[in-house]
């Protein structure tokens, strides 16, 4: 049973490197008892990693990244691709894998009184090939003074589903918007950085936005750490949200709780997509405007 997609390859590896070597493998489909139904397999070790619907097709991850970056490659100009750099992330026995990219060249500066940080565009892919997420691509940048990543807002989210109609050259025309939005992104960074806050405005907003009493004393208390940093200003907020979501153990206080479940990627993924969600809220717009 092949429902194996083959995307476009433009051997890209001379830029990128090497395919994590945990995710090069391909993936095959054998039939269940149920009609509806097939099951996903490691086609190098005969590992099974998911039951899927029949009609659910993928590449494999080594295809489907290459097919990205052949993207980069065609689109892209040379000189933000010089020195590019990928780690992959992976989860649920390497069925679910992610690809983080930053381009180290293609940068933008964010200045307060006190403090300079340089932001470098990152491009991140995501896939599956058990049916537990569909393909997607998203765009966002990496202070490279802390390494927190950050993603920004729902424009920079691009998605389509692992199927038959799926088109890897639909992606380029989202690389074309992407280098304007980074940069879109950079200005609005600065905004923040030259927007001032308090300490009482900041916690009443925390306290707003978040879930708990609790993630919200420790937000502000990385706030703190921030400023201590970057001055007292929204762009610190943001930086303790992205902290957040790069982290997760002493460091933040916001240690990941051991579920004994391959998961952690996933979950500190999760932790980027609230952050975006985060700095798109009414609260955080509204804060000290």
């Amino acid at each position: 049973m092949n429902n194996v997609i083959t995307l476009p390859n433009v051997i890209p590896q001379r830029v990128f490197g090497d395919i994590d070597p945990r995710i090069d493998f391909d993936v095959r489909f054998e039939p269940t008892k149920a009609p509806s139904k097939k099951y996903a397999i490691n086609d190098t070790t005969g590992e099974y990693l998911d039951t899927v619907g029949m009609s659910f097709k993928c590449a494999s991850h080594p295809n489907y990244f290459r097919g990205v970056q052949g993207c980069m490659i065609e689109e892209m100009p040379g000189h933000d691709l010089e020195d590019i750099t990928c780690k992959y992330r992976t989860a649920r026995n390497n069925a679910w894998a992610m690809m983080d990219c930053t381009l180290p060249n293609a940068k933008v500066t964010v200045r307060t009184p006190v403090h300079e940080s340089e932001i470098s565009q990152r491009i991140i892919a995501l896939h599956g090939i058990d049916g537990s997420c569909s393909n997607q691509v998203f765009f966002g940048g990496i202070d490279f003074f802390c390494t927190n990543g950050q993603i920004s807002g729902d424009w920079d989210i691009v998605r389509r589903k692992n199927t038959s109609g799926f088109v890897l050259e639909r992606f380029i025309d989202e690389l074309r918007v992407a280098k304007v939005a980074f940069y879109k992104h950079g200005e609005r960074m600065q905004e923040w950085a030259d927007t001032l806050t308090q300490t009482f405005e900041v916690k009443e907003m925390l306290t707003s936005l978040l879930a708990s009493e609790r993630k919200a004393e420790k937000m502000l208390n990385l706030y703190h750490a921030e400023v201590a940093v970057r001055g007292a200003n929204k762009y610190a907020l943001y930086s303790a949200f992205t902290n957040y979501a790069t982290y997760a153990d002493e460091r933040n206080g916001f240690e990941l709780r051991n579920t004994g479940n391959d998961t952690a990627s996933v979950s500190m993924w999760k932790r980027e997509h609230e952050v975006s969600k985060w700095i798109s809220s009414p609260q955080f717009l509204q804060l000290a405007a």
